[in-house]
């Protein structure tokens, strides 16, 4: 395809147009009436996670158990295209991708303050301010943000990725991936509600991010160079934002997306090893070597936690809110991780997927969280006063000025923190511009117009949050669309698994699991020292 052709590439109205009607009017009235907007949607999001908060908590974890089936099972060997196919990417720049895009910049909010919330709320009926609520406070951010919620996360790559390389379909939407299960009634209206509530999922998650973000670089805005707080200061960080993005999404994956996430991942390690040696670098250690075996003696009582006889609010404000937002954001994540895994096997993706995510998450939590509950337990500083009386943005500044060197820390983080938020927004960007595209292949991207397009949208959000302060309204609201994506995840699953058994029929049979295995001489490792397991690859597919 040559450059006129890409840039000429259609959009799908059907899709476009409901969709950015549905944002303006869930936008427009918060702008109208904040405070009402606020109190219908927090009844709202109240009524879900009460009703059903265990139906998070099962689907979850539930989907951790069918992943890990996958990627121990006959399944596994199919890769993500032809036989003969290499990865798009090399393997540490494909990390990084997949770990910036879905982890963002919450995190460098959440791995400082997470612990400190847990140190005076701690669950499971433990006494807050005891030395077991510290235990428990290092080591249940850990859960929230490890292999469990990683291999939600990962799950719609999965069908995506198998409908874009293995049937090689010319759409990149998370509704053809249900056509194993729905067919042709993908192709009307059941399809477009599909990818309209995409849309509408992957905006409020992306402006919630925005709305987070931009206060917290404020912040330090305002710690670095004095700057007076104003919704100027913000509109200022806000346009450089976008003006990063802008050229990320312009020069597409292998120029744009790659480089930053590149950027970020070095960016973050730095950042990561100097709190490491800074800090207390044994009592770091040791903590995170106990929270490991606190999380695996404790597994299956976190997984399943619904406290409902003392019903009092943990498992709703905390692991069904962080599981909705999960899965809120899985669509983008699984449209994303489709589109960069071409060259993949299903094992492949998986096992690397959830435990380098994981691994990066529980680093970030092992030694910033930990840097924080130890400032705060030995009394360097009060953090859970600051975090009372001003909030997480003035709480993480406190906390990065207790290191040594602050006057350059802070500058470097922010420019994280500015890096780890494109990555996340300039992927979704691409994905917005690719669910609108009329035909698309897992070989092409969408129209530069497209997706520069997506990216101002996704700017007038995030200002419009900043205006009325309707944020956690947003916030909300992506935990509400949450709920109807776990049916559509469970369809994918279901379709994925039609699929695998349809085209590779022989293979997966379980009679000629061990005949297939006979064939194969030996087990090669790769350069990477992993198993060279002959792969299912490409072929035309069975009707149906």
């Amino acid at each position: 395809m040559n450059k006129h052709q890409h840039n000429k590439m259609a959009v799908d109205p059907a899709i476009l147009w409901p969709a950015a009607i549905l944002i303006l009017a869930a936008s427009v009235p918060l702008v109208i009436n904040p405070v009402a907007g606020k109190e219908i949607v927090s009844a709202m999001l109240n009524w879900v996670t009460g009703e059903f908060g265990w139906l998070y908590l099962l689907s979850v974890v539930g989907s951790f158990f069918f992943m890990c089936w996958l990627a121990f099972g006959p399944v596994g060997k199919i890769k993500l295209g032809a036989a003969e196919d290499k990865p798009e990417f090399n393997t540490v720049s494909w990390i990084a991708m997949l770990f910036c895009a879905g982890i963002g910049i919450s995190i460098c909010n959440w791995a400082f303050i997470e612990p400190l919330y847990f140190m005076t709320t701690p669950p499971l009926g433990v006494q807050p301010g005891t030395p077991a609520a510290v235990e428990w406070a290092a080591m249940y951010p850990m859960f929230h943000w490890g292999i469990v919620p990683w291999a939600l996360y990962l799950m719609p790559a999965l069908p995506i990725g198998y409908a874009l390389y293995v049937r090689r379909v010319n759409v990149l939407r998370l509704s053809e991936a249900c056509r194993g299960v729905l067919g042709d009634r993908v192709d009307g209206i059941i399809g477009k509600i599909i990818d309209v509530t995409v849309i509408f999922s992957i905006v409020g998650g992306v402006g919630t991010s925005l709305g987070l973000s931009v206060p917290l670089v404020s912040k330090l805005f305002q710690t670095m160079f004095g700057f007076e707080d104003s919704f100027g200061l913000q509109m200022f960080i806000l346009a450089a934002w976008i003006l990063m993005i802008s050229w990320s999404v312009y020069n597409g994956l292998n120029k744009g997306i790659q480089a930053l996430s590149n950027i970020n991942a070095v960016l973050a390690l730095a950042l990561l090893g100097f709190v490491l040696v800074a800090g207390s670098t044994v009592f770091l250690l040791k903590l995170w070597t106990n929270s490991l075996g606190l999380f695996m003696d404790n597994f299956f009582r976190m997984n399943f936690w619904t406290d409902p006889i003392e019903q009092g609010g943990f498992p709703e404000g905390w692991t069904m809110f962080y599981w909705a937002w999960w899965i809120a954001y899985a669509p983008m994540m699984g449209l994303f991780v489709a589109r960069i895994s071409r060259g993949r096997t299903i094992r492949e993706l998986i096992l690397h997927g959830v435990t380098w995510g994981s691994v990066g998450c529980w680093a970030f939590f092992a030694i910033w969280g930990g840097y924080a509950i130890d400032i705060d337990a030995n009394g360097t500083l009060n953090l859970q006063a600051i975090l009372a009386e001003e909030g997480i943005p003035a709480t993480v500044v406190a906390v990065l000025q207790t290191l040594p060197n602050s006057a350059l820390v802070l500058p470097i983080f922010t420019l994280l923190c500015f890096v780890f938020l494109a990555t996340t927004v300039d992927s979704s960007a691409y994905m917005l511009a690719a669910i609108c595209t009329k035909d698309i292949t897992g070989y092409q991207e969408p129209a530069r117009w497209n997706r520069i397009l997506w990216t101002l949208l996704l700017a007038v959000v995030g200002i419009g949050l900043l205006s009325v302060g309707g944020l956690q309204a947003v916030q909300s609201s992506t935990v509400l669309v949450a709920l109807p994506m776990i049916p559509v995840l469970f369809i994918m699953a279901v379709s994925l698994l039609r699929w695998a058994y349809q085209d590779f029929a022989a293979e997966l049979r379980p009679q000629c699991i061990a005949h297939h295995r006979a064939r194969v001489p030996a087990v090669e490792t790769t350069e990477q020292g992993e198993e060279a397991v002959e792969p299912l690859g490409y072929r035309k597919p069975v009707s149906g």
